[in-house]
């Protein structure tokens, strides 16, 4: 189903959590998902200033990057890891944070080198199989993909980002059940965040099960925030009539997803 390839490719590269962020901005207590589209630009102006100020900073770089990939400057995004990786040559969060801002230009080849020359097998680092693994599940190599996958999870058992990336590499296939099951389990774990309950809403609201997926949609979360999870669901399944030709659905459960490889 093209609708459903749309929408697990749009969720995988803009829901499921950045394993290569090293903190969370925040705004007022909010992480970036949380943000208003105003609160994103101020935030980038504050840590751009902070960034002019210092240059080599690791933490500052990393954070410029990602809160500029998350306002979709992804060339500017990569600018900035061009020069962390000029300081910081040997370090791995920024190595995985080059490599994620190489593949937002759709530069996936160069990106997976990079990946490949940070890992070290004597000590593999889970952040750079699930970054590796999210490359591959762009690729459309989502069989490599969930390999990596399972060797981040090897290493950190339930890391929820990881068990994220996952269920979703499985939309992507069509097989949602199996991702269903891995992003209940993703959204039990401490640490899972509003993009892992959003995935997790997406797949059940795949399936025809609208009513569940709102609910899960929600959440524990204040009324606004909680709004914006279900504007956000919609959005997501009314890609090419989606929420529609699913909502015709007998909602069962049973929609076929087909193939998407």
């Amino acid at each position: 189903m093209a609708t459903l390839a749309l929408a697990a490719s749009l969720a995988l590269a803009g829901c499921a959590k950045d394993p290569t962020t090293t903190g969370s901005i925040t705004s007022r207590g909010k992480s970036i998902e949380q943000m208003s589209v105003p609160e994103l630009e101020r935030a980038a102006a504050s840590l751009g200033n902070r960034y002019e100020r210092r240059r080599k900073d690791k933490a500052t770089g990393l954070q410029y990057a990602n809160i500029l990939r998350a306002t979709g400057r992804n060339e500017q995004a990569l600018a900035v890891m061009q020069q962390m990786v000029i300081h910081h040559p040997e370090d791995n969060d920024v190595l995985s944070a080059y490599g994620k801002a190489l593949a937002s230009t759709g530069n996936f080849q160069k990106a997976l080198k990079i990946i490949d020359r940070a890992q070290r097998p004597d000590r593999p680092d889970w952040r750079l199989h699930s970054a590796k693994g999210a490359i591959l599940d762009q690729l459309e190599q989502s069989k490599l993909a969930r390999i990596e996958y399972r060797k981040a999870l090897d290493i950190v058992p339930n890391e929820p980002s990881v068990l994220s990336n996952l269920g979703m590499s499985y939309v992507l296939s069509g097989d949602l059940r199996s991702a269903e099951t891995y992003l209940r389990k993703a959204i039990r774990q401490p640490g899972a965040d509003s993009r892992v309950r959003q995935n997790l809403a997406l797949v059940v609201g795949l399936q025809g099960n609208f009513e569940q997926a709102e609910t899960i949609a929600r959440g524990e979360l204040p009324p606004r925030e909680a709004e914006e999870n279900i504007a956000f669901l919609r959005q997501m399944l009314s890609q090419q009539n989606a929420w529609n030709l699913l909502k015709n659905a007998d909602g069962n459960g049973d929609v076929d997803a087909g193939n998407t490889n």
